[in-house]
């Protein structure tokens, strides 16, 4: 019998297997292809990452992050840009048990709980954690009708799109137009990966559906033509991104959620991995505490670490921050952002990366709101406030 067994082998599961592997508890980690390469690319400001991440987890540091809104802003906020492979290298313990499998379903008794896997085997554990994004344990609402932000990425040598990305920079948000008047608005995101290499990724920051595919291919193909990039070749993509944004916190119960499984995207950014680095350790801790009062004190211990009372509550602001960007016509994307990017860089951090802080998140939408124009003003009030 284990002390923890974390379904689903993403970034959000090794993390949390690990930081219990490292607590002493007797851990094992279950998905139908746990060593599969992650097929995303990971961009994290640096200050919201763990202290102790090793270089071998980071593939590039630019020198330079922009934001292009109405104008161009230069933070002094540093961004990174994770190794998937030294990412979960970082993250692995020898003290995992690494078990390829399906969960199918989980059942509960005094003593803790027997998972239930497609080729009939059971495994027993004090404690289940669900990171499996899809929420194959702990009973996630299923993605149909969310709000979602979608993107189409591709890779190109640095050297041929210097008018999108220059050398050593990161671009978090470049929202010159690649579509027509009217339409829903998109941004590049353009990440060094190393080697020469550049990702550009045309991506539609939320919608309710999810702005397809499809048109974002259209849009970067547009923007990429634009800039002389090739504009005679197609260029094959790399990467496809469909992000749900709105989805409810965890229903009570005795499985430990977590990562997107537990609704810790943020639901205004699309922003996880970092959050559940950061956070995993302190979830182990709570587990490893509660289990002398057994398993039922160990499982309410690991979830209050996932959604204490303050991360609630910042959550419930950025879902109205969600509501705002959903409800903003296409021309007033920009502004927005033009006014975020003007606040002071603590508060644009407060905002983005302070999962608990609820006073700097609220001075944050506070000072967006007093710095609007007064046309601006009456929208950015979220409905039913």
């Amino acid at each position: 019998m284990f002390d923890v067994l974390v379904v689903g082998a993403g970034p959000a599961g090794w993390a949390l297997a690990g930081a219990c592997a490292r607590r002493g508890l007797d851990t094992a980690l279950v998905d139908p292809a746990p060593w599969r390469p992650w097929p995303a690319t990971y961009g994290a400001w640096a200050d919201e990452l763990p202290a102790d991440l090793p270089a071998t987890a980071v593939a590039a540091r630019p020198g330079r992050t922009r934001v292009v809104a109405t104008s161009a802003h230069w933070l002094t906020r540093g961004y990174t840009v994770l190794d998937n492979t030294g990412l979960r290298a970082a993250l692995q313990h020898p003290g995992i048990t690494v078990r390829a499998g399906r969960a199918v379903g989980v059942s509960h008794g005094p003593r803790g709980a027997t998972l239930r896997l497609a080729d009939g085997a059971r495994l027993a554990a004090a404690v289940v954690a669900d990171t499996s994004g899809a929420g194959a344990v702990s009973g996630r609402p299923p993605r149909s009708g969310r709000a979602e932000q979608t993107a189409v990425g591709v890779r190109l040598p640095l050297a041929e799109v210097a008018g999108l990305v220059g050398p050593d920079e990161a671009v978090v948000m470049d929202w010159r137009p690649a579509g027509g008047p009217g339409q829903t608005p998109t941004f590049l995101y353009a990440l060094p990966l190393g080697g020469g290499q550049v990702l550009l990724e045309e991506t539609a920051l939320a919608r309710r559906p999810g702005l397809p595919l499809a048109v974002l291919r259209a849009r970067l193909a547009a923007r990429l033509a634009a800039h002389g990039v090739r504009s005679a070749t197609p260029v094959p993509v790399a990467e496809r991104v469909r992000i749900p944004l709105d989805l409810p916190l965890p229903r009570p119960g005795r499985v430990v959620a977590f990562g997107a499984a537990a609704a810790m995207v943020h639901p205004a950014t699309g922003y996880s991995v970092a959050a559940a680095l950061r956070t995993a350790p302190a979830v182990a801790a709570a587990i490893a505490e509660g289990l002398p009062a057994g398993p039922d004190a160990a499982c309410r211990a690991g979830r209050h670490a996932v959604w204490s009372p303050a991360a609630r509550t910042v959550h419930g602001l950025r879902r109205a921050g969600l509501a705002v960007l959903l409800g903003l016509p296409p021309a007033a994307l920009p502004r927005f952002f033009e006014l975020f990017f003007a606040l002071p860089e603590p508060l644009q951090r407060a905002y983005l990366c302070g999962r608990e802080d609820v006073a700097g998140t609220a001075r944050a939408m506070l000072g967006v709101f007093r710095a609007a124009p007064w046309r601006l003003r009456a929208r950015l009030i979220p409905p039913g406030w």
